[in-house]
């Protein structure tokens, strides 16, 4: 097996994922020819035959089974290799502690988070959720180093002295309907739409947004009401209801469920946006560009520049 390469083995274990040297070859960005050029080579080098070729793709032989099991192996073992080089290499490193309100948890903090474990694999970051007024005393008192909060219309008028504020996206309200509902094929409706509608409605601790129903709506039917964002969805899936759903939150929605936008001149908008200290550590400026970006692969980002 002395001839066997990294290049071979992934290309011995994408052929064996996809069963097509084509669908291989498009997944690596190689020829088709240079796909079997690889597969002759390591063929070669195991002595045996690696798949049996069928009219409509190829199946691993035996062997090519055992290579392709091995070969995730050891391409496992290179990557993980390759990460604690570049931890090595990067100056990042340390804790970072995020806070965020339950709706950005669901998509915006963990697209973030993402980014930033690729671009500095040696920071270790922890989570919080909670409420906007607990997350602010949390960062003033240096237990987080950022946090994610909503603001705007229909929310409180937090305290944001001696803070820097970095605003991420306009955070649009949404209503979740059924898949089957009359509504869920509307690009967008607005609250007369809405106004005959049975509504699930939140219940939160103090200091937490209430998602109710639409805001500007003047007697809403308030059909349940629940603490949980999984069970208000699940109920919303079952046909039982309406319900909000922060912008940001939209692509967490399960199977069944439709966010739909609201036209409404009278709502103003709500804002996700990042504090910190006024003078961010490295890390925290790093999340905040993470933030950033994840927030803009939404589609709603603020168009002002990213802080240095």
């Amino acid at each position: 097996m002395a001839e066997v390469t990294l290049v071979g083995l992934r290309v011995v274990r994408e052929v064996a994922d996809t069963g097509s040297f084509t669908a291989a070859a498009e997944a690596l960005g190689y020829t088709q020819s240079a796909i079997s050029r690889q597969v002759a080579a390591m063929e070669a080098a195991a002595g045996t035959a690696l798949f049996e070729r069928f009219a409509r793709g190829v199946r691993p032989t035996a062997a090519g089974a055992v290579l392709a099991a091995h070969a995730a192996t050891v391409l496992g073992a290179v990557d993980t290799a390759e990460r604690d080089l570049a931890g090595l290499r990067d100056r990042l490193a340390g804790r970072l502690r995020l806070g965020a309100f339950p709706a950005a948890g669901a998509v915006l903090v963990p697209r973030a988070l993402a980014r930033l474990r690729a671009a500095h694999p040696g920071l270790a970051v922890t989570i919080e959720e909670g409420a906007t007024p607990a997350l602010l005393s949390r960062l003033r008192s240096a237990r987080l180093d950022v946090i994610v909060i909503g603001t705007g219309q229909g929310l409180p008028d937090y305290d944001l002295g001696e803070l820097r504020q970095h605003p991420l996206v306009t955070d649009d309200l949404r209503v979740a309907v059924p898949s089957t509902h009359r509504l869920s094929r509307k690009a967008r409706v607005t609250p007369a739409d809405l106004s005959a509608e049975t509504w699930i409605v939140g219940r939160g601790a103090r200091g937490e947004p209430q998602f109710g129903a639409w805001p500007t709506l003047a007697d809403p039917r308030i059909g349940h009401t629940t603490r949980s964002w999984t069970t208000r969805l699940g109920m919303v899936a079952a046909g039982l209801g309406v319900a909000l759903l922060p912008g940001i939150a939209a692509d967490s929605v399960p199977r069944g469920v439709t966010a739909v936008r609201v036209h409404d001149p009278a709502w103003h908008g709500r804002t996700a946006t990042v504090l910190t200290a006024q003078a961010p550590s490295v890390a925290a400026r790093a999340a905040v560009r993470a933030l950033r970006r994840a927030a803009a692969a939404l589609g709603d980002a603020d168009p002002a520049a990213e802080p240095e």
